[in-house]
């Protein structure tokens, strides 16, 4: 708290006695209403506080955020019970001779205060002693209940002064919720007095380097957080994963699982096979007995149970599973499933608990009263509302905030409305609110400011404030709103893809236009092996070419970096049909991908080259107009097994004049091993000189993931980018 203290000393003491233009006094999420009079509020020792005795807590909240004493009789700070408002509702006034504060709970005078801390001037210093305040009055409220954060603390570990910043940060923006995430396949991170092996070595894991990895938070460490919270207004919903993500928890005690085998707790990240076992009564004893724990720590309503991402093949396998479908008459193993997560929902339901569980958790029957988290998507939380369930809409598409932000921008965050339009008005009311979703394979600690903000922003404003919004005139706010973060620390990222190349070919000559995120940043580029020079102007090239653009003294923690592999060659443009169509979530730059002349990453197969066909093959033919002469094609395929994408199993070109009779010139088989590991590219290539005017490639995919996958039975993907003919 000293620290706490002394960081708010210096943003209030930076403050002047200046009134920012109007358009400059900004609130992050916008406030319902907001009036501003003429005249100033000065915040000095000579300030007094009047309160109702309910607010004794809040009271000393906003005590620890002001660096007087609050002792004078000059001008007051009031803080008002008004039981006519709604629990998070608040009314801010302020005038020359008070600020006024009018809620009905704790969370109202909260956000109150947080309302009032974003309004401190922050322009030079003119009098230290004082703080002005624009006069003005607030009345504000937010749209939804559950507005969440998900934190995961299980892929990269988050020391508890980290976990008290992010609360911080979470209640100056009025979000309410921390889902914090909490065992996983990589790490157990919470003390469980009862198995003390779950912290002994679920904790902790081998990482590739052959160093110790892990930690854990204690009783102790857990209680003290959730009392921060509670101080800050935000409720804490512990997640314990299951059945599936539960390795770290199985390596610590092997007979939960459905072999008994002994394991590791994971390195890598991906869907794993192996899961609780469904037909071990001693599982259930055990989650039960871990829940129990959980509860006593835990004070809110709802438990949050995972229930995502929990391949079935062992329990296909497995005697003890078997014997509970046909005990129970269950259908099949999504069945049992349903069975797993409404047992565990009436075990919460006896200590009064609520269940949350991802939306996998709607295969094989919903549980009754429980909540859905939706996150493929929208489609759960629309049939969930049907049936009355609760939902916290989190799709990916909006929301995962690990993703990058040429797949979610601040506009697209900004533009998320978490209300299916197909549901009607009994049915939207179920919608409780929404939640963004930090998960952390590829995010240690140190990189979750400029993975969240400026996006956890948007999101904010779109779970607080009404339906209607202006990305424009939010985008200013932001803009304003900067410099509070700089003085919270916070080390922010780009608002959208920093670096973005526009390209366009004719006259057998590339441009490459380069877009910056703002117009402030400096690029500079280089090509092939040169020395690296300043970008101005758009760049043309007329030969194959391997470019990178970075930004030039960046002071953000990533720096913005942009890699481009142009290939010059005889397919270049030329028309492709599809016999088997790609996957639309994969759909790249659709026909005119393969032939564009741009070579997918080798480390990123969502940078927008890669073409996706999930379960089926490639057959494609490519017209090169005329009858032409070749001596090498050449075709690119990405691995990367834990994402299910797997090179093909063969790959053969095929030539023809007329586009009904082709000849063989190439095939090649066994290309494909499932368990290979990392991230890479491989092409295959046929050399040789030929005339042909219709070439065709059939790459075969691999089919259905063997049984020593983490995802056995899932059908795999076939990833491929250039056709190049040279």
């Amino acid at each position: 708290m000293i620290r706490l203290f002394f960081l708010f000393l210096f943003f209030f003491s930076s403050c002047i006695s200046q009134i920012k233009k109007s358009d400059s006094l900004t609130i992050i999420p916008k406030p319902h209403s907001m009036t501003l009079s003429s005249g100033v509020f000065n915040l000095s020792e000579n300030t007094g506080v009047k309160i109702d005795s309910l607010f004794i807590s809040e009271l000393n909240f906003l005590k620890s955020l002001i660096p007087f004493n609050l002792n004078g009789n000059q001008n007051f700070i009031i803080l008002k019970n008004n039981n006519l408002l709604k629990s998070e509702e608040y009314y801010l006034n302020i005038s020359k001779d008070s600020i006024t504060i009018e809620a009905s709970s704790s969370k109202g005078h909260i956000y109150a205060i947080q309302s009032l801390r974003q309004l401190f001037l922050d322009h030079q210093k003119v009098n230290p002693k004082i703080l002005e305040i624009q006069c003005m009055k607030i009345h504000d409220f937010p749209r939804f209940k559950w507005r969440g954060m998900l934190l995961d603390c299980c892929r990269h570990f988050m020391d508890i002064n980290f976990i008290k910043r992010y609360i911080d940060l979470l209640s100056y923006h009025k979000m309410n919720i921390l889902h914090w995430h909490l065992t996983e396949d990589q790490g157990w991170r919470i003390e469980i007095e009862k198995y003390p092996k779950l912290t002994e070595i679920g904790a902790w894991r081998k990482n590739k380097n052959g160093e110790d990895y892990g930690g854990f938070y204690s009783k102790k460490d857990i209680k003290e957080i959730v009392k921060y919270a509670k101080e800050r207004g935000v409720e804490i919903i512990p997640e314990i994963e299951l059945p599936g993500h539960s390795i770290a928890a199985i390596a610590s005690y092997p007979y939960l699982s459905c072999t008994g085998d002994s394991i590791q707790v994971e390195n890598d990240w991906g869907v794993f096979k192996d899961i609780y076992c469904a037909g071990n009564d001693s599982v259930f004893t055990f989650l039960e007995d871990v829940l129990s724990e959980v509860i006593e720590l835990f004070p809110s309503e709802y438990i949050h149970i995972g229930g995502d991402e929990a391949p079935k093949y062992h329990w296909e396998n497995c005697n003890k599973c078997q014997k509970r479908i046909n005990d129970n008459n269950l259908k099949d193993e999504h069945e049992l499933q349903s069975y797993f997560i409404k047992r565990i929902g009436k075990f919460l339901s006896t200590k009064n608990k609520k269940l949350i569980g991802w939306d996998e958790i709607i295969e094989g029957g919903i549980p009754e009263n429980a909540t859905i988290q939706s996150w493929r998507g929208m489609e759960g939380g629309v049939v969930a509302a049907r049936n009355q369930n609760q939902v916290i809409m989190s799709p990916t598409s909006h929301c995962y905030f690990d993703y990058d932000l040429d797949a979610i921008n601040l506009e697209k965050v900004y533009s998320f409305e978490p209300v299916p339009k197909e549901l009607n008005e009994v049915e939207s009311a179920y919608i409780i609110g929404g939640e963004c979703n930090m998960w952390t394979e590829r995010a240690p600690q140190e990189l979750i400011d400029s993975k969240v903000f400026p996006r956890l922003l948007a999101m904010s404003e779109v779970l607080w404030s009404q339906k209607k919004k202006d990305y424009i005139e939010f985008y200013k706010r932001v803009e304003n709103h900067y410099p509070k973060l700089d003085k919270l620390g916070v080390s922010y990222g780009y608002e959208k893809t920093p670096i973005k190349f526009n390209t366009s070919f004719k006259n057998n000559e590339f441009e490459i236009q380069v877009e910056k995120a703002t117009p402030k940043m400096n690029l500079e580029y280089k090509i092939n092996n040169s020395e690296w020079k300043v970008y101005k102007n758009p760049l043309k090239l007329n030969e194959s070419t391997n470019l990178i653009v970075k930004e030039k003294n960046s002071k953000r923690k990533e720096v913005a970096k942009k890699y481009l592999e142009i290939n010059f060659h005889k397919g270049l443009g030329k028309k492709i049909t599809y016999q088997t169509k790609y996957n639309p979530s994969y759909s790249a730059c659709e026909s005119q991908t393969l032939t564009n002349g741009i070579s997918g990453s080798n480390n990123n197969f969502r940078d927008g080259q890669w073409q996706g066909f999930f379960g089926t093959d490639v057959d494609i033919t490519i017209d090169l107009g005329q009858k032409t002469m070749f001596s090498k094609i050449s075709t690119s395929y990405f691995q990367y097994h834990l994402s299910w994408i797997l090179l093909p199993n063969s790959v053969e070109y095929l030539i023809s004049d007329d586009r009904k009779n082709f000849s063989s010139i190439f095939f090649k088989n066994d290309l494909c091993n499932p368990m290979e590991e990392g991230k890479f590219k491989k092409s295959f290539d046929y050399v040789g000189t030929q005339t042909a005017r219709y070439i065709r490639l059939k790459a075969k995919n691999y089919g259905t993931l063997p049984k020593e996958h983490p995802a056995a039975g899932s059908k795999s993907w076939l990833f491929i980018d250039e056709f190049i003919i040279q």
